[in-house]
């Protein structure tokens, strides 16, 4: 590592830690970012790499395939409808201007990369939620994102609020839309536009370190870093990769609202890719995928390589195209990992770690060596530092030692929209944004996610915040207290158990508790098991003691 980059410090080079700091530094060599104040949005940079790729040829190349119709758009053709839309958008409202925020409910589909693009392009902030979202969550992400206009289907618009949108609502599945993107397209796009890479280019939705949904407010600046750092590694690695078909298809079981689809998918257009993608998830579908386009990249979450390493289906197809599995979410075992290796031996998990508002990956293995060190999450990525921080005592800590990830660098958040009292809690003035998660860093700089300190449900990598499921608890007449915790789960990672108690006199069953929760929340944040207690732990501040609820879940013979 060029110790330059500090002048006059010592590095360690196995780790990049720094004793004098006490700052971990990046062991990746830095990439070159694109001066500050070049205007440019996030899609103008990944459009120049694709065009710097000779290996690519934009009006061959397939871009995106649909998994269920074998619809498909070349390079070419995604780049007509893209820039169609951008130029249908400034004609059709004018008032439409840069860093107002546009909201996308959209299931996946040919569509939803259209959309992102010409708006991006456009310096329009994209705002994507999940489509199984309820009206009273839609309701909440639009107080905080206000947005002026939405993009959604015909059969998800009545999930929106009406009136919401001062600009009113586009369906993408009508004849309009259609019509928009035949529109006269890429010379008519303002060459002189101005977009600031510090303008917003996205709102994602976390839950943050603790409490209800947030808002996390992303650059084009943000967004450069990760892709720059990505394209880098992938080119300068090539010489180390295994063999591989030229242009390999790449498999996205991912929803595109969140950030690691959002961030993966702006990647593959910048390495020109071809992505199939699957909408509704399926299994024994997605099999079927990888066998018939000869998949070689998937990005997927621990649970999808549970099933791929135990599966008896997994025999039935034929997967020797599979090369590369970028996991994250949640740290993925050794015995599943070593599992994974002995049914697919050609291919690699490469772990990583990031969150929603890290713009994507802040640590990531590369090459064979690394993708051996299991459990581990990598190293930290291109152009970042970190600090191990001492709960207690706030003091950094070395190698070897536990304490909260904090991360700073040029892919972090702005911040969260319409709550400057979050942000301040978790971005500090000298920008180290604080992870609250407990990791430590070994000898030779890879990190270990030992345990969340913010209290997150990790859902098949979904963000489910317990102080939501409680607040909804508490509304049933017949329940006295109630706290919600993660249990294990193989298939799911974790699954959100209520403990609960009843009102004196009250004999309500868990049944009911869990029907009236799932008619309030989105299915992935339904509660899956009721344990009926007596009173709900507590410290003498009234915080709530999961762990010990956690303890006595894994303990009891009931669970």
């Amino acid at each position: 590592m060029p110790e330059s980059r500090i002048e006059g410090q010592e590095i360690d080079p196995r780790n990049g830690f720094c004793s004098e700091t006490k700052i971990f530094y990046s062991l990746r060599p830095p990439v070159p970012l694109p001066p500050i104040n070049k205007s440019m949005s996030v899609v103008d940079y990944t459009l120049s790499l694709l065009r710097s790729n000779s290996a690519v040829s934009t009006s061959n190349t397939p871009f995106l395939i649909d998994s269920v119709t074998d619809n498909r758009l070349t390079y070419s053709d995604f780049l007509d409808q893209v820039y169609s839309l951008s130029v249908s958008l400034r004609s059709q409202f004018p008032s439409l201007s840069k860093n107002y925020v546009a909201f996308v409910l959209l299931s996946t589909s040919l569509h939803v990369p259209v959309v992102y693009f010409s708006l991006l392009l456009l310096g329009i902030t994209v705002s994507p939620a999940n489509p199984l979202s309820s009206t009273s969550e839609l309701t909440h992400l639009l107080q905080l994102s206000k947005p002026v206009i939405a993009f959604t289907t015909s059969s998800l618009h009545g999930k929106l609020p009406t009136n919401s949108f001062p600009l009113g609502t586009i369906l993408v599945d009508s004849p309009q839309f259609l019509s928009m993107l035949s529109a006269t397209g890429r010379n008519s796009i303002n060459p002189n536009r101005v977009i600031n890479q510090n303008d917003s280019a996205a709102i994602l939705y976390s839950s943050g370190t603790t409490g209800r949904i947030k808002g996390v407010e992303l650059t084009h600046r943000n967004f450069i870093a990760v892709i720059a750092g990505l394209y880098h590694n992938k080119y300068i690695n090539e010489a180390d990769s295994k063999a591989e078909e030229p242009n390999p298809a790449s498999l996205f079981t991912l929803p595109l609202f969140h950030v690691f689809g959002f961030f993966m998918l702006i990647r593959a257009a910048s390495m020109g890719e071809t992505l199939v993608l699957m909408g509704r998830f399926d299994f024994v579908k997605m099999l079927e995928v990888i066998q018939k386009y000869k998949v070689a990249y998937m990005p997927v979450s621990p649970p999808l390589v549970v099933a791929l390493a135990k599966s008896d289906l997994v025999s039935k197809y034929d997967l020797s195209s599979l090369r590369t599995l970028g996991c994250g979410g949640a740290p993925l075992g050794k015995e599943v990992s070593e599992r994974f290796t002995k049914r697919f031996p050609h291919a690699e998990i490469i772990q990583g770690y990031g969150m929603t508002e890290t713009g994507g990956g802040a640590t990531r293995m590369i090459g064979a060596e690394e993708s051996k060190r299991y459990g581990s999450a990598g190293r930290l990525a291109e152009n970042l530092e970190a600090k191990i921080v001492d709960p207690d005592s706030k003091e950094a800590m070395p190698p070897g030692k536990r304490g909260e990830l904090w991360l700073r660098g040029p892919m972090i958040m702005k911040g969260y929209v319409g709550d400057a009292q979050a942000t301040a809690e978790t971005l500090d003035p000298e920008g180290w944004l604080k992870t609250g998660d407990l990791c430590y860093f070994d000898s030779d700089g890879f990190l270990y996610v030992v345990d969340r300190l913010k209290e997150l449900i990790k859902y098949k990598a979904y963000q489910v915040p317990p102080a939501e499921l409680e607040h909804i608890l508490m509304l049933i007449p017949d329940i006295a207290d109630a706290a919600v915790i993660p249990y294990p789960d193989e298939e799911a990672g974790q699954i959100p158990v209520a403990y609960v108690v009843r009102k004196q006199g009250s004999r309500i069953p868990d049944t009911q508790i869990m029907d009236f929760v799932a008619q309030q929340v989105a299915p992935y944040k339904k509660i899956r098991r009721v344990v009926f207690i007596n009173t709900i732990p507590k410290s003498p501040a009234g915080k709530i003691l999961r762990r010990e609820l956690i303890n006595h879940a894994l303990a009891s013979a009931k669970l």
